[in-house]
């Protein structure tokens, strides 16, 4: 599986978060879509099949990431 550039992943989490608080504050049909195709490009950049797995792979492929952090898993 080809993997994203750290700098891309970093990019597509800050863009999907702005665009959660977006949609949470004005609820427009652009900010949805727009987080719809940042959610699948994360999903495509990650190998996952849904936005949160995708969230979770990209933040731990990311510089600082501590991969023996598995607290997520408990949750």
């Amino acid at each position: 599986m080809l993997m994203a550039h750290p700098t891309v992943l970093r990019n597509l989490v800050e863009q999907y978060e702005a665009l959660c608080l977006l949609h949470a504050e004005s609820g427009s049909i652009e900010a949805r879509q727009r987080m719809d195709d940042v959610a699948y490009t994360l999903c495509v950049s990650t190998g996952t099949g849904d936005v949160d797995s995708a969230l979770v792979a990209a933040r731990h492929r990311l510089p600082g990431a501590r991969p023996e952090d598995d607290s997520v898993l408990s949750a």
